[in-house]
């Protein structure tokens, strides 16, 4: 049986430290390595006062879900998320104004506005329109823990 992994391992295996190459810049032209988008969205488990959410992370680069986590929207989830993300050496963090990621990531990797939060933004309007408990305003709700647990 597949269990569902919460750091996606095969971009993380083709990080190997043997074969990495360093190259070397003028400081006015960083390259940059592995960027993050990072966002939340909300669902709900049985009744609207139990909410969960989702926490999760994907390349900026190639949209592959790096990691996530369920929880609460309360700094220590995020930090959960970003200790997940600690082996893929992210050097740029896109996110929106919400507190924690200030808080907790450092200023020069992180840059907030929505314009580089366009990627993440539109899969979870995805996963509203083709899972229906999902969407913000529905009759639908998960109707057992396990479906969406933290």
């Amino acid at each position: 049986m597949t269990y569902l992994q919460q750091v996606n391992l095969s971009v993380l295996k083709q990080l190997k430290s043997e074969l990495v190459e360093v190259d070397i810049y003028l400081v006015e032209q960083p390259k940059e390595k592995v960027s993050s988008e990072i966002n939340e969205m909300w669902s709900y488990v049985e009744k609207k006062s139990n909410p969960r959410w989702l926490w999760h992370a994907i390349d900026h680069q190639t949209e592959l879900v790096l990691a996530y986590v369920f929880g609460q929207r309360k700094d220590e989830f995020f930090l959960e998320l970003k200790k997940l993300l600690q082996p893929f050496g992210i050097r740029r963090f896109y996110t929106d104004n919400w507190g924690a990621y200030s808080r907790h990531l450092e200023k020069q990797k992180h840059i907030v506005g929505k314009q580089n939060t366009q990627r993440i933004e539109s899969k979870h309007i995805i996963l509203r329109t083709r899972i229906k408990h999902l969407a913000r305003k529905t009759i639908s709700f998960l109707a057992q823990r396990r479906c969406m647990t933290w």
